[in-house]
Protein backbone atom coordinates (compact mmCIF):
# COMPACT_ATOMS: atom_id res chain seq x y z
CA UNK A 1 0.00 0.00 0.00
CA UNK A 2 1.27 3.48 -0.82
CA UNK A 3 1.00 6.26 1.71
CA UNK A 4 1.70 9.89 0.99
CA UNK A 5 3.66 12.24 3.25
CA UNK A 6 3.70 16.03 3.01
CA UNK A 7 6.41 17.80 5.02
CA UNK A 8 5.82 21.56 5.24
CA UNK A 9 7.75 24.21 7.10
CA UNK A 10 5.58 27.06 8.38
CA UNK A 11 5.39 30.24 6.30
CA UNK A 12 7.44 33.38 7.12
CA UNK A 13 6.80 34.71 10.61
CA UNK A 14 6.76 38.19 12.14
CA UNK A 15 9.72 39.01 14.39
CA UNK A 16 8.76 42.67 14.92
CA UNK A 17 6.29 42.35 17.78
CA UNK A 18 8.64 41.18 20.53
CA UNK A 19 6.56 38.07 21.21
CA UNK A 20 7.89 34.77 22.45
CA UNK A 21 9.02 32.36 19.74
CA UNK A 22 5.96 30.14 20.23
CA UNK A 23 3.58 33.11 19.93
CA UNK A 24 4.93 34.66 16.70
CA UNK A 25 2.30 35.00 13.92
CA UNK A 26 2.92 35.14 10.18
CA UNK A 27 4.02 38.35 8.51
CA UNK A 28 2.42 39.65 5.30
CA UNK A 29 4.75 37.65 3.04
CA UNK A 30 4.03 34.55 5.13
CA UNK A 31 0.29 35.01 4.73
CA UNK A 32 0.67 35.33 0.93
CA UNK A 33 2.94 32.28 0.88
CA UNK A 34 0.52 30.15 2.92
CA UNK A 35 -2.37 31.19 0.66
CA UNK A 36 -0.34 30.27 -2.44
CA UNK A 37 0.71 26.93 -0.95
CA UNK A 38 -2.92 26.12 -0.20
CA UNK A 39 -3.92 26.94 -3.77
CA UNK A 40 -1.08 24.79 -5.10
CA UNK A 41 -2.08 21.89 -2.84
CA UNK A 42 -5.73 22.03 -3.93
CA UNK A 43 -4.86 22.43 -7.64
CA UNK A 44 -2.43 19.49 -7.59
CA UNK A 45 -4.67 17.26 -5.43
CA UNK A 46 -2.20 17.21 -2.54
CA UNK A 47 -4.92 17.34 0.11
CA UNK A 48 -3.99 15.39 3.25
CA UNK A 49 -6.60 13.48 5.22
CA UNK A 50 -4.62 14.03 8.43
CA UNK A 51 -2.47 16.97 9.57
CA UNK A 52 0.00 16.80 12.42
CA UNK A 53 0.78 20.41 13.29
CA UNK A 54 3.12 22.05 15.76
CA UNK A 55 1.33 23.97 18.49
CA UNK A 56 3.09 27.28 17.62
CA UNK A 57 1.01 30.23 16.41
CA UNK A 58 2.86 30.47 13.08
CA UNK A 59 2.19 26.82 12.20
CA UNK A 60 -1.47 27.09 13.19
CA UNK A 61 -1.87 30.24 11.09
CA UNK A 62 -0.11 28.59 8.14
CA UNK A 63 -2.52 25.67 8.41
CA UNK A 64 -5.57 27.96 8.58
CA UNK A 65 -4.49 29.86 5.48
CA UNK A 66 -3.93 26.62 3.50
CA UNK A 67 -7.73 26.16 3.62
CA UNK A 68 -7.45 22.40 3.28
CA UNK A 69 -10.69 20.47 2.86
CA UNK A 70 -11.76 18.15 5.67
CA UNK A 71 -8.43 16.99 7.10
CA UNK A 72 -8.35 15.64 10.63
CA UNK A 73 -6.00 17.96 12.53
CA UNK A 74 -3.95 17.10 15.59
CA UNK A 75 -1.87 19.85 17.23
CA UNK A 76 1.30 18.33 18.61
CA UNK A 77 3.41 20.08 21.24
CA UNK A 78 6.13 17.51 20.41
CA UNK A 79 6.48 19.02 16.90
CA UNK A 80 7.34 22.48 18.24
CA UNK A 81 11.04 22.82 17.29
CA UNK A 82 11.31 19.00 17.05
CA UNK A 83 14.47 17.36 15.78
CA UNK A 84 14.24 14.81 12.97
CA UNK A 85 13.92 11.83 15.32
CA UNK A 86 11.08 13.59 17.14
CA UNK A 87 9.21 14.14 13.86
CA UNK A 88 9.64 10.45 13.03
CA UNK A 89 8.26 9.43 16.45
CA UNK A 90 5.16 11.61 16.00
CA UNK A 91 4.55 10.33 12.46
CA UNK A 92 4.66 6.71 13.58
CA UNK A 93 1.36 7.41 15.37
CA UNK A 94 -0.36 8.81 12.26
CA UNK A 95 -3.52 7.14 10.94
CA UNK A 96 -4.22 8.86 7.60
CA UNK A 97 -3.53 7.72 4.06
CA UNK A 98 -2.02 11.12 3.20
CA UNK A 99 -0.46 12.81 6.21
CA UNK A 100 0.98 16.31 6.40
CA UNK A 101 3.48 17.36 9.05
CA UNK A 102 3.65 21.11 9.62
CA UNK A 103 6.58 22.25 11.71
CA UNK A 104 9.91 24.03 12.02
CA UNK A 105 13.55 24.03 10.99
CA UNK A 106 16.16 22.74 11.46
CA UNK A 107 14.32 19.52 12.36
CA UNK A 108 12.12 19.40 9.25
CA UNK A 109 15.01 19.89 6.85
CA UNK A 110 16.94 17.07 8.46
CA UNK A 111 13.82 14.88 8.59
CA UNK A 112 13.07 15.47 4.89
CA UNK A 113 16.65 14.74 3.87
CA UNK A 114 16.75 11.51 5.89
CA UNK A 115 13.27 10.14 5.04
CA UNK A 116 13.83 10.05 1.28
CA UNK A 117 15.96 7.33 -0.27
CA UNK A 118 17.67 9.70 -2.74
CA UNK A 119 18.64 13.37 -2.33
CA UNK A 120 15.87 15.85 -3.11
CA UNK A 121 16.66 17.36 -6.52
CA UNK A 122 15.93 20.99 -5.68
CA UNK A 123 18.44 23.78 -4.94
CA UNK A 124 16.56 24.86 -1.79
CA UNK A 125 16.09 21.42 -0.22
CA UNK A 126 19.32 21.85 1.75
CA UNK A 127 18.14 24.89 3.68
CA UNK A 128 14.37 24.20 3.63
CA UNK A 129 13.22 27.84 3.61
CA UNK A 130 9.94 28.95 5.14
CA UNK A 131 7.03 27.35 3.34
CA UNK A 132 9.19 24.64 1.76
CA UNK A 133 7.07 21.58 1.07
CA UNK A 134 8.11 18.03 0.27
CA UNK A 135 5.58 15.55 -1.11
CA UNK A 136 6.77 11.93 -0.91
CA UNK A 137 5.31 8.46 -1.34
CA UNK A 138 6.04 5.44 0.83
CA UNK A 139 5.34 1.76 0.27
CA UNK A 140 4.28 0.98 3.83
CA UNK A 141 1.18 -0.66 5.27
CA UNK A 142 1.13 1.40 8.44
CA UNK A 143 2.90 4.52 9.71
CA UNK A 144 4.55 2.40 12.40
CA UNK A 145 6.63 0.97 9.51
CA UNK A 146 8.06 4.41 8.65
CA UNK A 147 11.84 4.49 8.66
CA UNK A 148 14.72 6.53 7.25
CA UNK A 149 15.31 6.25 3.51
CA UNK A 150 11.92 4.69 2.74
CA UNK A 151 10.23 7.58 0.88
CA UNK A 152 10.35 8.63 -2.79
CA UNK A 153 10.17 12.32 -3.63
CA UNK A 154 7.11 13.25 -5.70
CA UNK A 155 7.62 17.01 -5.60
CA UNK A 156 9.31 19.79 -3.70
CA UNK A 157 8.20 23.40 -3.83
CA UNK A 158 9.03 26.70 -2.17
CA UNK A 159 6.52 29.58 -2.10
CA UNK A 160 8.58 31.89 -4.31
CA UNK A 161 7.99 29.45 -7.18
CA UNK A 162 4.22 29.89 -6.90
CA UNK A 163 1.98 32.60 -8.36
CA UNK A 164 0.86 35.29 -5.92
CA UNK A 165 3.90 35.33 -3.65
Amino acid sequence: MTRRLIVMRHAKSDWSRGLSDHARPLNERGRRSADALGTWMRETAQAPDQVLCSSAVRTRETLDRLALPDAAVRFEEALYLAEADGVLRVLRHAKGQCVMVLGHNPGLQEFAARIVGAPIAHPRAGDYPTGATLVADLDIEDWTDLDWGTARTVSFVVPRELPGV
